[in-house]
């Protein structure tokens, strides 16, 4: 299987003034990511607003991600929907625009069995040739049983691995002693040293979207083994995420980047406008960078 060691922007989702898709600036940010030396792209999940495009919108965004990049970097697609069948017909979307692999967070609002969740997945897996990274976010769908499902995968080859956005490190290193190796990719920015440490192949994030060299600099003195500099990135990285997280995170990644000279237009409703003390937040943070 291909080597999807490294790291990976989870692409934001512009819009424009008008709240539709913006996907000129799409393109523009995704080379800008590229460019900056990232492994890779996820494209479609919490970050790119997954959840606030319609289906429809969700499959263009894979379609003009995957012929735009056209095989520079690898691509993973987040195809997750409470529906199972959304989700097939946008893995397969994704499968013909050229990604590497699909992922999906598991099925939630409804409290679904085990039993139902194992079947989701199962599902998706055999509608496309794709390998699946499983997108393990507790926090988010309130699902905590992941390592289950893994188990119950763990002999089919086309599990990929997990992307695995939760605190629970010791979780994350049971991920990488099953008894298949997989790819496992920590999935909070703040916590990546730790997430390496751990045994993570790498990290999937938002804020690599605006400060891919501080990402750059974390990852490759880890691999390096200088962990006294992975640790002073990770602190620089920590500063800029604590100044943020008072006024809204995606709200503020998106007025960095156009302080950056990216402007990809704000978060959809319910998200909230940035306040002005935000925007000047914002402005600071870009002059740093």
């Amino acid at each position: 299987m291909k080597n999807f060691q490294g790291v990976y922007a989870a692409l934001m989702t512009p819009f424009s003034a008008d709240g539709s898709v913006n996907y000129e600036a799409l393109k523009t940010l995704a080379d800008h990511c590229i460019d900056a030396g990232l492994t890779g792209l996820y494209v479609g999940g919490s970050t790119g607003e997954g959840f606030l495009l319609t289906e429809e919108e969700r499959m263009e965004v894979f379609r003009v991600v995957g012929q735009h990049v056209g095989g520079r970097c690898n691509l993973f697609a987040h195809v997750g929907a409470i529906s199972t069948d959304s989700a097939i017909r946008m893995a397969r979307v994704a499968e013909s625009s050229g990604f590497d692999a699909v992922s999906a967070v598991a099925p939630f609002y409804y409290s679904f069995p085990l039993e139902a969740i194992k079947t989701y997945y199962g599902d998706i897996m055999q509608a496309t040739s794709l390998p699946m990274l499983m997108y393990n976010f507790p926090n988010a769908g309130g699902f905590n049983g992941m390592l289950d499902v893994v188990n119950a995968f763990i002999q089919d080859e086309k599990l990929l691995g997990i992307k695995h956005t939760s605190q629970n490190l010791f979780e994350l290193e049971q991920f990488k002693h099953l008894s298949r190796d997989l790819f496992v990719f920590n999935g909070f920015d703040e916590m990546l040293v730790a997430g390496l440490s751990m045994g993570a192949d790498g990290g999937i994030g938002s804020t690599y979207n605006f400060m891919p060299h501080i990402i750059l600099e974390i990852y490759h003195s880890f691999q390096n083994g200088d962990i006294a500099a992975a640790q002073k990135a990770q602190e620089k990285a920590n500063r800029i995420i604590s100044a943020m997280i008072p006024f809204g995170v995606f709200q503020m990644e998106k007025e960095i980047l156009k302080n950056l000279g990216l402007p990809v237009g704000e978060c959809r409703k319910p998200f909230l406008p940035l306040s002005q003390a935000g925007k000047e937040k914002a402005k600071e943070i870009a002059a740093m960078l």
